[in-house]
């Protein structure tokens, strides 16, 4: 990869990740500027009106996973630029449900473009190495929601300055990771490297074992971002300051990506995401017992089992079907996505019933206990494909 300069490259995609991460926290703030107490839309108006940040997203990761080979990574990444900027923007100017579900279409569509275009940069230019970097990577979308969650915090509650000011701090990481990518070379993807066709790539994506894998990613994600997108209202009972909660559960997840490599080593990937589903599971259930300070021991549990869901899952594909190039890992991203834009409002509906706050918990646990069974079977699959590699 002669005149390609990795370090920039991966600092840049880092910094998009942190864009796409902080519109999650921040939106997560506006959960109550918006709502009953605020503008005065119901939970579940809400929920609808957040729903396009997550089938925005499953659409530009749809639409860019195949047009990341065709028209490169470098076209795919300026298009999250440009639809992230026009989001941000129409966010500052939200008044009502409908201008609020607009602008988060807009941020949906960018927070997927940056998916579509630099899982697979990644993944390319640290061939040997995919899971460990794509963890690494993924570091910053629990550190970016930890670092908008503190802003939202000292901008808001702090400092006590405007929603829209609050906002206007995600312009900070876009001009500088725009900055970054003029100018680069960028590589191809990897299934371009090794030559696989387009024909074939499609193929791939039907194989059992990816249309498995697609399965689980609507329950990984609704589980992690269903339950840290509407922290605000399911632990509004439970603690002071919610946000704060979301900013430490993050914290760990960072801290556990960045020493992803050593888990991976250990474990494999269909061993990390079966603990990771035992300890989501009971994460959850805590959530649903405690308050105070044991919240944020539950929320700590429920941390540890999130950790390494959203990366894992795309390094397993990457290392064990890496056939289905671009179009895997967005068609992956995408599902993770779209499982999220269903189960808010759902969420929303659960809360706002009579059930209340722990209904909606307990009932996002049954997913978790889901993947336990799941993630059991992949082991038991992995290791006896693994012996029949070695004969």
């Amino acid at each position: 990869m002669e005149n390609i300069n990795k370090n920039r490259l991966f600092l840049a995609s880092c910094l998009a990740l942190i864009t796409t991460a902080m519109t999650f926290a921040i939106r997560a703030r506006l959960e109550t500027v918006f709502g009953p107490e605020g503008v005065g839309l119901t939970l579940e108006q809400i929920g609808y009106a957040f729903a396009p940040a997550f089938f925005g997203f499953t659409i530009a990761m749809i639409i860019g996973g195949p047009l990341v080979d065709l028209l490169g990574i470098k076209k795919i990444t300026w298009m999250a630029f440009i639809t992230h900027a026009v989001g941000i923007v129409l966010t500052i100017m939200a008044d009502s449900m409908t201008s609020l579900f607009i602008a988060t279409l807009f941020v949906g569509i960018g927070n997927g473009f940056v998916e579509a275009a630099l899982n697979p940069l990644v993944a390319s230019m640290y061939p040997n190495e995919k899971t460990k970097m794509l963890n690494r990577f993924h570091v910053w979308f629990p550190g970016g929601i930890v670092i908008g969650a503190l802003l939202g915090w000292l901008t808001m509650d702090v400092m006590e300055q405007s929603w829209q000011f609050m906002v206007g701090t995600l312009f900070i990481p876009l001009i500088i990771y725009g900055v970054l990518f003029i100018g680069q070379k960028i590589p191809v993807t990897e299934r371009v490297q090794l030559g696989v066709s387009n024909k074939k790539m499609f193929a791939s994506v039907l194989n059992p074992l990816f249309l498995f894998m697609v399965a689980c990613m609507f329950l990984t994600a609704a589980s992690e971002l269903g339950t840290t997108q509407r922290i605000e209202s399911l632990l509004k009972e439970s603690v002071a300051q919610p946000l704060l909660v979301l900013a430490f559960i993050n914290g760990i997840m960072a801290l556990g990506r960045l020493f992803a490599g050593k888990v991976v080593h250990k474990l494999k990937p269909s061993g990390m995401l079966l603990y990771s589903a035992i300890f989501t599971f009971i994460g959850l259930w805590m959530l649903t017992v405690t308050s105070g300070g044991m919240t944020f021991v539950a929320a700590a549990v429920f941390a540890i089992g999130v950790t390494f869901f959203w990366p894992t899952m795309l390094g397993f594909v990457a290392e064990y079907l890496p056939e289905t190039g671009a179009l895997g890992l967005s068609v992956m991203g995408g599902a993770g996505m779209f499982s999220v834009s269903i189960v808010l409002p759902v969420m929303g509906r659960l809360m706002d019933g009579e059930g209340g706050i722990n209904e909606a918990l307990r009932t996002m646990s049954i997913l978790p206990a889901i993947l336990i069974v799941a993630f059991l079977g992949l082991n038991i699959y992995m290791k006896k494909r693994n012996q029949r590699a070695e004969v």
